[in-house]
Formats: C-alpha cells, structure tokens, sequence
C-alpha cells in the first residue's frame, strides 16, 4: 500500500514529480519504489529491499548498477576536463577518441559520427540530416519517413512520429510525413495457415506496395529496429530484413539500423544487424553504449550516406544543428570505457554463454496455460499473456494483467516491464546461472499468484 504521511517518499515523490510512462493507478495503490544505489545486478529502495533488475534499468545498465571500472572512468574525467560542447570546430580529445573507435566497432569500414544526448534526439538529429540533404540535393519533397506498427524510436516530435504506439495519438501524432507499415510479429500478425516464409514475403510486399503507393521520390529512409524492443522484443520473422533490404535498395531508399537498445551485445553480436545479417545505411546508438553511466546517444553514418551529408554541407558551409551536451567529455570517457568492458571484459561473451539458459528459462515458462508465446534474442526476451492459447486470445484491458505481474514480481524482489499483454526480461550482461535462475523462479512464482487470481 502507499504511504501517504506528508513526509514519507511516497508521498514526497507524488508531490514533487510529474510521471511519465508510468500507470498512474499502480502508484495510488501501491506508492512509488524510491531507490539509494545499485550492487551488481540489483537495486535497493530506501527501506533497504533488494530487487534484482531484471530490466538493466531501461534496457542500459548492462554493466549493473557499481562496476568499478566505469566510475573510475567517470571520476578521473570530472577531474581532467569536466564539461564541453561540439561545436565550431572545438571539442575534446575523449570526443575524437570515441568518435574513431564507434567507427572502428561498426559495421561500416568508414564513416562519420555525430552524438546527442539520447536514442530519441538522434533519430530526430537522423531525420533532420536527411531532410537537410534531400533540400540542398534539389529533392525538397523527399521527406516521409517509413517505420512499422509498434516500433519505439522515442519521444520527441520527430521520434514519436517514427514510433507506431497507439498513445501517440493522444499529442496530435504523428506529423504527416511519417508512414507505418506492418508490425512483422509472426505469431500474432499471420494468416491462417501462412507459412513464416510467406508472411516474410506478405510484409516486403506490402513495403513493396507503400513505397509505390507514397511514391519512392518523396521517401527519405526506411527505419527500423533489428529486435522491436518497447513493442514487446519482437524478433523479425525469417528472412525478413534480407527481403526488406532487397525492396529498399530497388527503390534507392536508404535504410537506417535503430540500435539503441540493440547495440553493443544485447542480440548476442556486437550490433544487431550483425545478428540478422544485413547493412545499413546508418545505425543510432544510445544506451549501452554508455552502460547507462551517461546520457549520450550517436548518429553513425555509413560511408555513402557520410559522404553525401558532407558533400551538401560543405556547399551550404555548415549544418546547423546540435546539443549543448553533444560530446560530453565525460560520457565520451565513460563510453570509450563501457565499449571496452562489454567487448574485452567478457560482458559479451557472458551473454553468448547464457543465452541459452536464458531461452530454457523462456520457455519453461511459456509452458503456463496463459502464456501464448515467448519470444526473444540474446539477453531480450518476452512472455506474452492470453486468456485462451489455442485462440491467441488476449485478457481484457482492464485487467491489466501484465500491470499485475510486474507489480507481483516488484513484491518478490525483482524488477521487470510490462509491454502491452507481454512481460519483458533484459537482464544485465554480468548475470550469473545462479541470479538467472533466481530471476525465473520469482518470475514463476508471480505469474503463478497472478493467473490463479484471474482465472
């Protein structure tokens, strides 16, 4: 229950602070979690409880909540050169250092980087390059930005109007220029009988068709996340970005990986596109990539795209765009850092490791009468709730059944999401056999109490 006594953190957090992304009727009922620091994997409140975060905070805190090594990195910064800009030409050596080492990790064998202060400001910053180009290319009208029914891209104008939530109908969103397609989730979105193969073939036509219905000249980029995350990691079907990226490229469309919660080992690869074997025109990056030490996020231009982008700025002799914070020394400090723990610490192959026993643990699960699917890649994963499995049937809305478990789960001590019908666990990379199966048998225990109360 809350405690509502004037002075109590409950009640302090409710006066003070706005919620976002946060159900309003969870926190009357039951208060707000108030948190005091972080050890490993877990999570302590001001009461002194340990929840185990099966979440990695939001997506990012993949190195826990304490390592030694990233604070260190974030201290000796503070005290060297403790804040800077990225503009007119100035910028710190940490920002250089990590711009060259981004391209070195990526995918592409040159290119160009350009950072902001989240995942959302850089698919913003990413439309803006593009709108930019088309303009000063004589193509003012290629403007339309495509993504797909359920995808999250963020949550500034730009980036609301890329993600394909039904709540963004609630800010006027999106802005005309920004086109969804199909969601490619097999196990909900397919025909009766329709083989994966063919609704892989079903989703690149319909592509296919828009494109040629909105008219390719008037396109600017298709974007696209490797592993749909805030729409509840849903994986893509088979063959799906090979036939996506074979209608793009008919269409000179330039396509643009969103690798903000994929990034940097969560697919079990260093990036996404490496996972589902396909190259993109430019990757955004964001989380991981600071492990959640520092708010930073990154523009990553592929070669073709860089090239062009520069070609037209230098006729206009600047590109007039940036963030205050763009380039931080210290996030730049941490991120060189973060790269190097999950590539060279053995964060990654952690991850390789236990994947499997991550899956087994899935799956168990997805065994439960109400639970229709489990889905998931490397260290993201789903079960999704249904009131009947043979039908796919979903509960009633009011339940808010997958509110409840998550809530369940909160009081077992551990953390994770509920997305829609569907409760997310991406854990951090530093999880061990013994907390993975701590996570699994809390999980159990809490849809277990939940489904025998609705039921």
């Amino acid at each position: 229950m809350a405690d509502t006594t004037p002075q109590s953190w409950d009640a302090r957090a409710t006066n003070s602070m706005f919620y976002g992304f946060t159900d309003l009727p969870s926190i009357r009922e039951r208060g707000a979690v108030v948190l005091t620091h972080g050890e490993g994997p877990y999570v302590v409140d001001v009461e002194g409880k340990r929840y185990l975060d099966a979440n990695s905070g939001l997506w990012n805190m993949v190195a826990g909540f304490d390592h030694p090594g990233l604070i260190e990195a974030a201290q000796a910064q503070y005290a060297r050169f403790p804040g800077y800009h990225a503009f007119f030409g100035r910028m710190s050596d940490q920002t250089v250092m990590l711009s060259e080492k981004l391209i070195e990790v990526s995918p592409f064998e040159t290119g160009k980087v350009f950072f902001t202060n989240s995942g959302s400001e850089a698919n913003d910053t990413m439309v803006k390059m593009l709108w930019f180009m088309n303009k000063q290319r004589g193509m003012p009208t290629k403007r339309k930005i495509i993504t797909r029914e359920n995808a999250y891209h963020g949550v500034t104008v730009a980036a609301a109007s890329m993600t394909g939530k039904p709540y963004n109908e609630l800010f006027g969103l999106p802005l005309p220029e920004f086109v969804h397609v199909r969601c490619p989730h097999y196990w909900r979105e397919a025909l009766r009988g329709e083989t994966e193969e063919e609704f892989t073939q079903r989703m690149a036509d319909e592509l296919d068709q828009t494109i040629r219905r909105e008219g390719a000249q008037t396109i600017a980029a298709f974007v696209a996340e490797p592993v749909m995350g805030a729409g509840g990691v849903i994986p893509p079907s088979k063959g799906y970005f090979q036939a996506i990226a074979k209608v793009l490229k008919n269409h000179r469309i330039p396509f643009i990986a969103d690798e903000v919660i994929t990034g940097f080992g969560r697919t079990g690869n260093t990036w996404g596109c490496e996972t589902y074997d396909f190259m993109p025109d430019a990757i955004i990056s964001s989380k991981n990539l600071t492990a959640g030490f520092f708010p930073m996020g990154a523009v990553i231009l592929g070669p073709e795209l860089a090239d062009t982008l520069q070609q037209v700025t230098d006729e206009v002799e600047e590109f007039p765009h940036g963030f205050t914070a763009s380039g931080h020394p210290v996030g730049c400090a941490i991120a060189l850092k973060a790269i190097d723990v999950v590539m060279n610490e053995g964060l990654a192959d952690n991850v390789k490791a236990l994947t499997p026993r991550f899956e087994e643990g899935l799956a168990r699960l997805a065994e439960h009468p109400n639970i229709g699917e489990w889905r998931g890649k490397g260290f993201m994963g789903a079960l999704e709730a249904v009131q009947d499995k043979a039908t796919k049937t979903p509960f009633d809305a009011k339940l808010s059944v997958s509110e409840r478990i998550a809530n369940t789960c909160t009081d077992h001590g551990l953390i994770c999401r509920p997305l829609g019908q569907s409760i997310v666990l991406c854990p951090p990379f530093i999880m061990t056999e013994s907390q993975m199966d701590e996570m699994f048998d809390k999980l159990e225990k809490a849809l277990n109490e939940v489904f025998k109360a609705i039921t």
